[in-house]
């Protein structure tokens, strides 16, 4: 089918719930992306955050097919040495101590949420339920983790929201600890917020954070879905501030483009969840667990928090001197690894479409920021070219 065909297909089909961008893709191969036409775009994007290693890796395909010869999916009523290669390799990675298999992000964060409920009076025997957030974050699209989303845009219409979230001022500590009570369970964070415009926490307000929760005895939960596995040139980003949270979310590059989310939690947590107190289907079936357990080898062993550090430090630089060169056109850059926000001074949806019609695929989020969530085996040539590309587009496109 081309591209019209599928368009068309789609209006007659599915619930329009997506503003798609202007492309059907046919075939993905490292980080090129191919229409039915046979146009092609450099992948600046990754299936937000999902491709780390690129498309079509060779080694994840060929774990894919032996591993479905083997075996998919038998449901979670069954022992699978899959899921303990898996969580053992993940597990090593941070200083947490127990895994939870999952399909998605949200279901990662929803069943966070359950965790830290539970274990509250479960384990401590103390009515704690409710959930501080900070605005601009995005936590999922669940009924409670939209709820928890510090972003009213996608809330609307979708009440009555369940009860027990508390959103707060983002980087405001006077608000976050006049927040608190003797029903706090948890406060949720991401180290960077992506779809908020790629924005850090500033590291005294994440000290006060931390102060905080020690203080009245609640949770840590930092949701690493876009900033983990590697994007920021940590394996997670709350390591780069020696952050060490009672649980923390993963998904997105953990299955390279299959669906997977994982919780991680401490031994003592992880009590919250005694046998038949939560479940999933498909989690963790046998396929996924092998193939992520891939991703993290290939991660290792091709040193690419390394390579994404030494790169972030490049592209930092080249789209400073961008800077300097439009200083009406942008307001700021932000670059953490290869995440990466270029805040515009007006909205940016010419500028974005303009890159695109120049073959470059990437994200506008807060309506003036570029987000760059590009694979972590993107080359240095085909960043210079998109700096090139944007360069060209900042000159000539009006604001």
């Amino acid at each position: 089918m081309q591209t019209q065909e599928i368009k068309a297909a789609e209006a007659q089909t599915l619930c329009p719930t997506y503003g798609r961008y202007p492309l059907a893709i046919a075939k993905a191969q490292g980080t090129k992306l191919i229409t039915p036409e046979g146009q092609t775009y450099i992948d600046l994007l990754a299936g937000i955050a999902v491709c780390n290693l690129g498309h079509s890796h060779p080694e994840i395909v060929e774990v894919i097919t032996s591993q479905a010869h083997k075996l998919i999916h038998v449901s979670n009523l069954f022992y699978q040495e899959e899921q303990i290669h898996l969580a053992r390799k993940l597990l090593s990675t941070s200083h947490l101590q127990r895994a939870f298999f999952c399909n998605s992000g949200a279901e990662a964060n929803e069943g966070a949420i359950k965790l830290a409920r539970r274990y509250m009076r479960e384990v401590r025997n103390e009515d704690r339920f409710e959930i501080i957030t900070l605005s601009g974050s995005f936590h999922g699209r669940t009924l409670a983790t939209l709820t928890a989303t510090g972003q009213d845009k996608i809330k609307t219409h979708f009440g009555p929201l369940p009860e027990g979230f508390i959103t707060v001022p983002f980087g405001d500590p006077a608000a976050l600890e006049n927040a608190i009570t003797a029903h706090t369970a948890a406060v949720m964070v991401e180290m960077i917020q992506g779809e908020g415009g790629v924005i850090p926490l500033p590291k005294a307000y994440v000290q006060t954070l931390v102060d905080l929760c020690a203080q009245h005895k609640i949770l840590l939960i930092i949701d690493e879905i876009q900033t983990g596995m590697g994007r920021t040139g940590k394996f997670w980003a709350h390591q780069h501030l020696g952050l060490t949270p009672d649980i923390m979310t993963s998904a997105k590059g953990l299955g390279n483009g299959l669906p997977i989310g994982a919780i991680l939690c401490t031994e003592n947590i992880a009590k919250g969840f005694p046998p038949g107190s939560h479940g999933t289907t498909f989690g963790g079936n046998a396929l996924i667990c092998a193939v992520a357990a891939k991703v993290i080898d290939i991660m290792e062993r091709d040193n690419l928090c390394q390579r994404v550090t030494a790169m972030g430090k490049w592209l930092h630089q080249r789209l400073l001197e961008l800077h300097s060169k439009h200083p009406q056109r942008i307001a700021e850059i932000r670059v953490h690894g290869l995440m990466v926000g270029i805040e515009l001074t007006s909205p940016g949806a010419t500028i974005w479409q303009a890159l695109l019609n120049q073959g470059f695929i990437l994200n506008l989020t807060q309506d003036k920021v570029l987000r760059l969530l590009p694979p972590l085996i993107i080359t240095q040539e085909e960043l210079e070219n998109f700096i090139q590309a944007l360069d060209k587009v900042l000159s000539s496109v009006p604001a």
